[in-house]
């Protein structure tokens, strides 16, 4: 399979890495969680080129993460801001700085910690289950299959990856 065509696979991970699947992306993203909105700040910060810069929040702006909200008129100068689409990400960010800080810290202990505004104490996020509230793991979930999978071998829109990976997963014979 080629890269670009991840983002027609019947699969929401690789859908979602076609988008921010490159290093440059994610740093972005983390960026703008920090209010580092400008173009200018965002460039110095990551010492990014300009053209891969522009590139990469062209496929934001294409994909409804960021918008541009225009803050200096007489320049006409921008800065990039966080959709509902974008801001849903937060998540994901926070997992993979846990992760980070899990396994790749220096010994010196996580960069940042993160406080609940609520009660001032040091959050330690977690994913639960929304119906009883467990800590969700990789051992404590299983897969079903779900409505658009299904939908598409119902009208066998399905491509030749999709149906080996879930003939893989769910142990059903490919065609």
């Amino acid at each position: 399979m080629r890269w670009e065509d991840t983002c027609n696979q019947t699969c929401s991970v690789a859908r979602a890495t076609s988008i921010f699947g490159d290093r440059w992306t994610l740093l972005v993203l983390r960026l703008l969680f920090l209010k580092v909105t400008k173009f200018s700040d965002i460039q110095q910060t990551l010492g990014i080129t300009k053209h891969r810069l522009t590139d990469r929040l062209n496929r934001l702006l294409e994909e409804e993460i960021v918008y541009k909200h225009l803050y200096d008129e007489t320049y006409k100068r921008y800065e990039y801001r966080l959709t509902e689409k974008g801001i849903d990400l937060y998540a994901v960010m926070i997992v993979i700085g846990q992760w980070g800080d899990k396994w790749l810290t220096d010994g010196d202990g996580a960069p940042v910690e993160y406080v609940h505004k609520n009660c001032g104490q040091n959050a330690n996020p977690a994913l639960t289950c929304s119906c009883c509230g467990e800590k969700l793991t990789a051992s404590s979930l299983s897969l079903r299959m779900g409505s658009g999978l299904q939908k598409k071998l119902e009208n066998e829109e399905i491509n030749k990856f999709d149906e080996k990976l879930y003939a893989n997963v769910f142990g059903w014979e490919k065609k």
